[in-house]
């Protein structure tokens, strides 16, 4: 309670004294990486460094046409930088909109201030939902509680007096305070808590780690290779004496970086980052803050998702139906004006307003303040002391107002009770979490939410697309539940949704795990049990999103696998979210799933041709070696078969619509499809560039291999473009009038070292493709018929 006068803080002069010694509350870092960490990243890779040496190689040893590839190099760096680069000034334009600020006393007045704005000694004021923005001591206090379980790991608020601390990043949960700064800036706790939500910053992506493992393999795969490669290609020169004496060790060299350039599958990586930097782009201009970029595909995993229904059934607008006298109660009505007229009333408290305007408002003390674990509240006025809250809370389990609180809760109305209390009941409450006893029935408020418009269209959506909803509110259980089932959130088999009161679940994980798992609606539940209710839904393998806008849903968001805070939500719910809906609307997450999903989807399609590639390149690469055979390509070779089947192709279908779901063993679908694919291409090579090298054919043997690469590539690119559209079908017809340029006109075939093949070329390399993409055909429709494989709904999107 508050015992201090409030000070006057600071006055300009003040301000710009500290200002001017650097005491301010800025953060060493911004919202998103640098403009030279895009660039590092996007240069300086393990890819660019093992490409970029063997640009160097072919450079210095053999002819430009074959160094045709650093084109590649550097295009691939300068599309994901400006790609990068284009995101990061969105998401921090965005980031800046949404930045939270606080409220300071200078020259003794309010102000508002942005967080970067605070200095030290500072007068901060602090109200319900406010999250701390710097360290400091506490001036005054009214009935204040600080939530620190982001920074201590204590699950129950702590109670603040005069001459307490408070740290920057934890947020204030009951009552107000004034607090002066102490710490800020880089000396305290909040860039600690900034830390967790880098927009950079690594969550859980199967499909960023499915790709690094594939790196992995084949970079320890490159160099042994590599130098085996060399040396074998020497040994086809004559060996080391001779390929020296005469300069063939110049064309040894290029072959052998031909092989080490085909088993690198530099646009992976590439297009998975240029993905999520457009996914994120193209949700910014919906008002979605992605402060992760893989959070787009996490939510595109999500088979569970729990909803607070203030701020997302409905829009958190609370307006009074009614007041309904039960016990006439001196001074009930100015108790009631008093609660709403508080400067820190929440929104309950504050539609109480527009049914006692007849009554002056008492002066009212506050005694314990509201919190989400309690739910009630105490004050006194000149008539006495009063307690409001959940009349489920408050009474006694046989009262009889208790049916009439239950009757009014069915239709979807949210019920508080106003009763009057013994002064001495009061004695020690603030440190209680039980309610007093010999409590008077004054008054019932029956408030009700505006549900939002869009919520039943939504809910349908989830339902189609297999996710299950969980309504987790700390409302009556029977409100929550007549509203959910206004919208049209059903039961299993369609009966109808009851809600189930959170006091009388189990604390038993298994147990518990087993009620939250089957029932969809919970209500009276507190912010611990929101958090349990996240880790038991995980414990059973699900994949859990929490949206809320409350400071009491903060815990639940940040043990989520994905938090969704509202845009007008507390700052300390923000803070924690990956993902901010800044409009606040519900119905932006459809489309939020739909990026998701197009990413990871296309990308699998995408990861497949980039595999195939590099399992056909390995496996020439160790023959050859075993061999002593002339490599099959020039580098100028592989970056047409490249840009023809691969790289320009997948680029257009990797962002591409896509409405496939999301289906768990990205990597084994990828795998089970390019291993094949890439044996049967390097065979197919094999025998066509062995069977013409036999017969001394020179360029025939090259142009050969190559055009047998390129018919089989395009029969996998066009398997994994169905199913087929006009944009599909041009792409794939305009890659293959490549093919026919390459060889059909004079300077291109000479660039490439191509020839028009001879009638003896043309039918080996016909057959031979032709049951290499017999086989490529099996393969995919063996995977496409896989049980884990993806299926696709046509379901009309919500917008």
């Amino acid at each position: 309670m508050s015992t201090t006068e409030t000070p006057l803080g600071l006055t300009a002069a003040d301000v710009a004294a500290r200002v001017a010694r650097g005491e301010v509350n800025v953060a060493p870092e911004s919202s998103s990486r640098s403009l030279a960490a895009i660039i590092r990243g996007n240069l300086f890779t393990l890819f660019n460094a093992i490409l970029g040496t063997a640009l160097v190689v072919v450079l210095l040893v053999g002819s430009w046409q074959d160094a045709v590839f650093g084109f590649v190099l550097l295009s691939n760096a300068l599309i994901g930088g400006l790609t990068e680069y284009r995101a990061k000034r969105t998401l921090d334009r965005l980031a800046i909109l949404d930045a939270p600020n606080a409220t300071v006393l200078r020259d003794g007045a309010e102000q508002v201030v942005d967080l970067h704005e605070i200095v030290t000694d500072d007068v901060l004021v602090l109200r319900l939902g406010d999250q701390v923005p710097a360290d400091g001591e506490v001036l005054t206090s009214r009935g204040a509680e600080i939530d620190e379980s982001m920074l201590t790991g204590e699950s129950e608020p702590v109670g603040k007096r005069p001459g307490d601390e408070v740290l920057s990043g934890s947020a204030v949960v009951a009552g107000s305070a004034v607090v002066r700064a102490t710490r800020v800036g880089t000396a305290g706790y909040a860039n600690q808590l900034t830390a967790q939500v880098r927009r950079f910053s690594l969550v859980n992506s199967e499909l960023r780690s499915g790709i690094n493992r594939i790196l992995v393999y084949v970079s320890w795969a490159i160099v042994p290779i590599a130098i085996l490669l060399v040396w074998s290609q020497i040994r086809h020169h004559g060996g080391l004496d001779l390929a020296l004496a005469d300069g063939t060790w110049r064309d040894a060299v290029v072959s052998a970086v031909a092989g080490v350039v085909g088993m690198v599958p530099e646009g992976l990586v590439l297009l998975t980052s240029i993905n999520f930097a457009l996914a994120a782009i193209v949700l910014a201009r919906r008002k979605v803050l992605v402060q992760e970029l893989p959070a787009v595909e996490v939510l595109a995993r999500v088979d569970v998702l729990c909803l607070d229904k203030t701020g997302t059934l409905t829009d958190g607008t609370v307006v009074l139906a009614d007041l309904i006298e039960l016990t006439p109660v001196p001074g009930a009505r100015e108790s009631l004006a008093a609660l709403a007229a508080d400067p820190d009333a929440n929104a309950s408290a504050a539609a109480i307003a527009a049914g006692v305007t007849d009554v002056p408002a008492s002066p009212a003390q506050v005694l314990v303040p509201f919190s989400s674990a309690r739910k009630w509240s105490a004050h006194s006025t000149d008539a006495g002391a009063w307690v409001f809250g959940a009349p489920e809370v408050l009474l006694e389990p046989g009262d009889g107002v208790l049916q009439r609180v239950r009757d009014l809760a069915a239709t979807g109305a949210r019920v508080l009770l106003l009763a009057a209390a013994p002064a001495q009941a009061l004695t020690g409450a603030a440190d209680e979490v039980g309610p007093p006893r010999g409590l008077r029935p004054a008054y019932l408020v029956v408030l009700r939410e505006h549900v939002r418009p869009d919520a039943a269209q939504t809910l349908a959506y989830f339902a189609a697309q297999g996710v299950t909803v969980k309504v987790i509110s700390g409302d009556n259980p029977a409100t929550v539940a007549a509203i959910a089932g206004a919208v049209g959130l059903g039961g299993d088999g369609g009966r109808p949704v009851s809600g189930v009161d959170a006091r009388t679940l189990p604390e038993d994980g298994e147990a518990l795990a087993d009620v939250v798992t089957s029932e969809q609606v919970f209500g009276r539940v507190t912010p611990e049990q929101k958090r349990a209710f996240v880790h038991a839904l995980q414990s059973r393998g699900h994949t859990v999103a929490m949206t809320g806008d409350g400071v009491n849903d903060a815990l639940a968001l940040k043990d989520a696998d994905l938090g969704i805070a509202m845009g007008s939500g507390a700052a300390a719910t923000k803070a924690v979210a990956r993902l901010v809906l800044l409009d606040g609307r519900f119905a932006t997450l459809p489309g939020v799933v739909d990026e998701g999903r197009r990413v990871i989807a296309n990308m699998e399609r995408v990861a497949s041709l980039f595999l195939n590639k590099t399992t056909y390149a390995v496996l020439l690469a160790i023959v050859v070696a075993i061999t002593a055979w002339p490599y099959p390509f020039l580098p100028r070779h592989l970056t047409l078969v490249g840009a023809l089947t691969i790289g320009t192709p997948a680029f257009f279908l990797a962002l591409a619509p896509s409405r496939q779901r999301y289906v768990p063993g990205f990597l084994h679908r990828v795998l089970t499809l390019a291993i094949p694919c890439g044996i049967a291409s390097a065979l197919a090579v094999l025998v066509v560039y062995g069977t013409l090298h036999a017969r001394d054919a020179g360029l025939q043997a090259n142009t050969g291999a190559t055009l047998t690469l390129v018919i089989m590539g395009l029969w996998l690119l066009g398997a994994l473009a169905r199913p087929w559209n006009w944009w599909r079908v041009v792409l794939f017809a305009a890659m293959a009038a490549g093919a026919v340029l390459a060889i059909a006109v004079p300077f291109v075939r000479d660039f490439f070292a191509l020839e028009v093949p001879e009638p003896f070329t043309a039918v080996l390399v016909a057959v031979t493709a032709a049951v290499g993409c017999v086989v490529i055909e099996v393969a995919y429709r063996r995977r496409k018929s896989h049980p884990g494989a993806a299926e696709v709904h046509p379901l009309a999107e919500v917008r």
